[in-house]
C-alpha cells in the first residue's frame, strides 16, 4: 500500500542518544508531506485529465466509426443507385429502340400503301382523261356533223362558214 501524507506526518522516530536533530527532521517531514500532497493532486488532476481525454478519445473514435458506416452504406447506396440507373436506362433505351423500329415500320408500311394509292390514283386519272378526251372528241365530232345543222333547220353550207 503506498505512503499518504498523513503516514509521513504521524510517522515518528524513536530517539536516540546521538540521533538526528529533532526539529531539523520535522521540518525536513513537513516540506516532503507538502510535497508528496502536492505531487498526488497533481497526480490526480493528471489521471482526470486522461480520463476526460479517454472519454473524448472513446467519443470521437464512436463518431469516427458512425461516419465510416454511414460512408459505407451511402457509397452502397450510390452504387445500387448507380446500377438501378444504369438497368433503367438500358430498359428505356430497349424500349425507344422498339418504339423507332415499330414507328419506321408504320411509316414504311404507310408509304407502301401511299404510294399504291399514288399509282392507283395517277391509272385513274389516265384512264378518266382518257374518257374525257374521248368523250370530248365524240362531241366535237357530234357539233362538226351535217345531221346537226339539218336538226337546226339551216343548210350544211352555212354552218361550216360561221364555224
Amino acid at each position: 500500500m503506498p505512503l499518504t501524507p498523513l503516514d509521513i506526518h504521524n510517522k515518528e522516530f524513536k530517539r536516540s542518544f546521538r540521533g538526528y536533530d529533532e526539529d531539523e527532521v520535522n521540518e525536513f517531514l513537513d516540506q516532503v508531506i507538502k510535497d508528496y500532497e502536492s505531487i498526488i493532486r497533481e497526480n490526480k488532476d493528471l489521471h482526470n485529465q486522461i480520463a476526460a481525454l479517454q472519454e473524448r478519445l472513446d467519443h470521437f473514435t464512436n463518431i469516427e466509426e458512425s461516419l465510416s458506416k454511414t460512408i459505407i452504406v451511402a457509397q452502397e447506396a450510390a452504387d445500387e443507385v448507380k446500377g438501378n440507373s444504369k438497368k433503367e436506362a438500358q430498359l428505356i433505351i430497349r424500349e425507344a429502340e422498339k418504339n423507332a423500329d415499330r414507328i419506321i415500320n408504320e411509316a414504311l408500311v404507310k408509304s407502301g400503301k401511299v404510294s399504291l394509292e399514288i399509282e392507283e390514283l395517277k391509272k385513274q386519272a389516265s384512264i378518266y382523261r382518257t374518257r374525257f378526251r374521248t368523250l370530248l372528241e365524240t362531241q366535237l365530232e357530234l357539233l362538226n356533223t351535217d345531221s346537226w345543222d339539218s336538226l337546226e333547220g339551216r343548210p350544211a353550207a352555212e354552218t361550216s362558214q360561221s364555224l
